[in-house]
């Protein structure tokens, strides 16, 4: 395995040099994870920095007590409103600019921000699902997050407007004292129980946007994972499914991943710096202007049907890590 550091200019230069060796003349796929975002302001979950660990939310968990899910929406509730004001960074903006010069085939990604969509990304999948709409467990109609989050104030106008201090989550919730206040909306059509459409902790990745992202590593002639320890399920099988075709793995990560060993080429440093510096060194031309619309104005998200699907064979977002 090849590894860089990329820490200071010079060390970035030497680092994007390894990477046009490595996917020169190829196309490659791209998969991120939540250290892409952390330069838009959202922490993530075991980088440098990141938070301690707190216990994730199971769809067990949401669906059986209410008291979790009332913790959920009461932290949703303030989350998303500083969810929905960041903004891409520099690193979404190079993958959407290599994306229209060609050189990236697509992205799939674990993060919910919306921020690869906003930022121009064209062939995106989301593996996690997203914060945009919420459906119904019981008859699957969504709902925008706009739309419920008026909803919630309204029902619990206790809530803070000044957001400034509160602790934005990895996952777009936030830490509440006041839970056990908390109503929660019911769907408008049926008054069944709403749910993010995320996978939770211990969910399945849907089985259309799973084949979607095999699909992308199959298309491709590199995979380059972004942001990603690849302690989840979900990214490592694509990191499995590249190498077993034979295909190179490049990884760019702020410390160590758990699949560093199946790399020929690894990065050591800051997602935004090496993708900006790789889309220069490649003299991409910058995308049509990203729309920068709240994620939750956003148009039906592609490739992601909002109402709940039929369970993968096999999980997805089980950290093997206990919580």
């Amino acid at each position: 395995m090849g590894e860089r550091a990329a820490r200071t200019p010079e060390s970035v230069a030497r680092a994007v040099d390894a990477l046009e060796r490595l996917i020169d003349g190829r196309r490659v796929a791209v998969l991120t994870g939540a250290g892409l975002s952390t330069d838009s302001g959202i922490p993530d979950y075991r980088g440098d920095g990141s938070k301690p660990r707190r216990t994730p939310m199971t769809a067990q968990r949401f669906v059986s007590d209410e008291a979790d899910r009332k913790r959920y929406w009461a932290g949703s509730a303030l989350g998303w409103k500083r969810m929905r004001d960041v903004q891409p960074n520099a690193g979404h903006v190079a993958l959407a600019r290599l994306e229209a010069a060609g050189v990236v085939a697509g992205v799939a990604t674990q993060n919910v921000d919306s921020l690869h969509q906003r930022a121009g990304t064209k062939r995106l999948i989301e593996l996690h699902g997203h914060l945009r709409t919420v459906s119904c467990l019981r008859c699957g109609t969504p709902e925008t997050r706009e739309s419920l989050d008026a909803r919630l104030r309204q029902l619990n106008p206790w809530l803070p407007a000044d957001l400034d201090e509160v602790p934005l989550n990895p996952d777009g919730d936030a830490e509440v004292a006041r839970v056990d206040e908390m109503v929660v909306p019911a769907c408008l059509v049926c008054g069944g129980m709403l749910k993010p459409d995320v996978v939770f902790f211990g969910e399945f990745v849907r089985p259309e946007n799973r084949e979607a992202a095999e699909a992308l590593v199959d298309d491709a002639d590199v995979l380059l994972s972004v942001g990603s320890s690849l302690v989840v399920n979900t990214g490592r099988r694509l990191i499995h499914r590249a190498r077993r075709a034979d295909k190179p793995v490049a990884i760019i990560n702020r410390g160590p991943t758990a699949a560093d060993h199946e790399a020929e080429l690894r990065v050591e440093g800051g997602t935004s710096e090496v993708l900006a510096a790789l889309a220069a060194r490649l003299r991409v031309p910058a995308p049509a202007r990203p729309d920068l619309a709240r994620p939750g104005q956003a148009p039906a998200p592609a490739r992601q049907d909002p109402a709940p699907a039929r369970q993968d064979p096999a999980p997805a977002r089980q950290d093997p890590a206990p919580a």
